[in-house]
């Protein structure tokens, strides 16, 4: 049987990159210039309340177009972009066109007739994926005749990367993201994204890894200028190439070591052809998650700074995306409120499968789930909780100034502006371009 293809190239020049890349492996080999094609791209997260910082989190408009270009020269019409982007509000429905426009989606719509479609905004259906996985998709995805699968080469603080496989699951429905964030073992988050593409109509790969994200898969992560570009028509194939490109190889990463597993495919890419630039030659390690003691109970930085007297466990695989976007602001909120005195035996609490430690004075409950399982908990002296989902910053402020804790409340209050203060991180270094985010009039 013929290997799988990927192919790993440069990125140099509008246009002449991606064309390279999608010829190497062949992803579009067999479009049919009738296809319904949807693009999904990697839009993680929107904010219209402060400049993005794009880099590394959000697919380059510059190779959403060239993509829309190489549509178009084969003939293809019926073009669609289809994303669910997270916004704080999930009720907010301006935001994703919010998006479209500023990466210039927009123009593509006007100049080729590309479809802009939210998810949240599009009929949903069941499907099942079997192991008891069973997910709402987007409808207009399920049908295309066509995927051209566009992720961000990043790392991922739970699932160690975040590539193709994974982009996926920006087209379930907010029920089905938060079950993929379940307690149940052996049928963890790695289980559920591991099947995101088993009913996915034929796809082409391409990880856009002009920016790449260390710590991601957030704003909150450093951000490299890499130039890289991974492409395949198989998805498994392009993702354990990715996850090299990151400096982790497959059998390290345990989405893909489940997605292997079930297609019969090997983890050392020996049974895949690479081809244009070789792995070694473009892999660099990135860091994907964030240094906590050995005891998991305290972010490092903070356990060196001196904190005392508050415990704040690392996040596990239950906790979903709108927790673990409030768990950097709590954090540093907290980290600006020690003035060298111990709290009072704090304990913070998050996710769907922790359970408070005896002995602690005051436990913060964070987030519905977590307020669900531990609300009548024997070893809770004294309950705080945030019951919200997703959690309102307004009670994380109360709770945490109810455990005593003298804070700063900026960040919290003002979430949507908090992704625009790590824009100063690249200000004035040309390599972080934004012009790779917008389009042309």
């Amino acid at each position: 049987m013929e290997k799988p293809v990927v192919s790993i190239v440069r990125y140099k020049a509008p246009g002449v990159s991606v064309r390279e890349a999608a010829a190497l492996s062949r992803g579009l080999e067999n479009l049919s210039p009738d296809a319904r094609v949807v693009i999904k791209p990697n839009i993680v997260f929107w904010t219209m309340a402060t400049n993005f910082p794009k880099w590394g989190v959000i697919t380059t408009s510059r190779v959403v177009e060239d993509v829309v270009l190489l549509l178009k020269e084969r003939g293809v019409h019926d073009i669609s972009i289809c994303e669910g982007t997270v916004i704080q509000d999930p009720k907010d429905r301006v935001s994703q066109n919010h998006a479209f426009q500023t990466l210039g989606y927009g123009v593509l719509a006007k100049r080729y007739g590309v479809k802009l479609l939210s998810v949240f905004d599009r009929p949903f259906e069941k499907v099942d994926l079997g192991d008891g996985v069973t997910v709402n998709f987007n409808a207009d995805i399920l049908h295309a005749d066509f995927v051209v699968n566009l992720p961000v080469l990043k790392t991922h603080s739970q699932a160690v990367v975040s590539l193709g496989i994974k982009n996926l699951k920006g087209t379930i429905d907010i029920p089905s993201r938060k079950a993929c964030h379940n307690a149940e073992p052996g049928r963890d988050l790695n289980l559920w994204v591991s099947k995101l593409a088993d009913r996915m109509p034929p796809m082409f790969t391409l990880i856009d890894g002009i920016f790449t994200n260390e710590q991601g898969p957030n704003v909150d992560g450093t951000i490299h200028r890499s130039d890289i570009l991974i492409a395949s028509a198989d998805v498994l194939s392009a993702d354990m190439v990715g996850a090299g490109a990151l400096g982790h190889p497959a059998e390290t990463v345990p989405y893909l070591v489940h997605a292997a597993a079930s297609r019969n495919r090997k983890l050392d890419l020996t049974d895949v052809d690479i081809v244009g630039e070789s792995l070694a030659s473009v892999a660099r390690y990135h860091e994907y998650t964030f240094p906590y003691t050995d005891d998991n109970r305290l972010p490092k930085p903070m356990a060196d700074k001196g904190v005392k007297g508050i415990a704040y466990p690392k996040f596990d695989l239950t906790m979903c995306t709108y927790c673990s976007g409030m768990t950097g602001a709590v954090l540093s909120t907290i980290a600006r409120a020690w003035q060298g005195k111990p709290f009072d035996d704090v304990e913070i609490l998050t996710g769907k499968a922790m359970t408070p430690t005896p002995g602690m004075k005051k436990t913060i409950l964070l987030g519905k789930c977590m307020y669900q399982k531990n609300r009548h908990h024997p070893d809770i002296n004294d309950l705080l909780a945030v019951k919200g989902c997703p959690p309102d910053p307004r009670d994380v402020i109360d709770v945490l100034t109810q455990a005593g804790l003298e804070i700063d409340t900026y960040a919290l209050e003002n979430l949507d502006m908090v992704p625009g203060f790590f824009i100063r991180r690249y200000e004035g270094k040309p390599e972080f371009d934004e012009g790779l985010f917008t389009v042309d009039m």
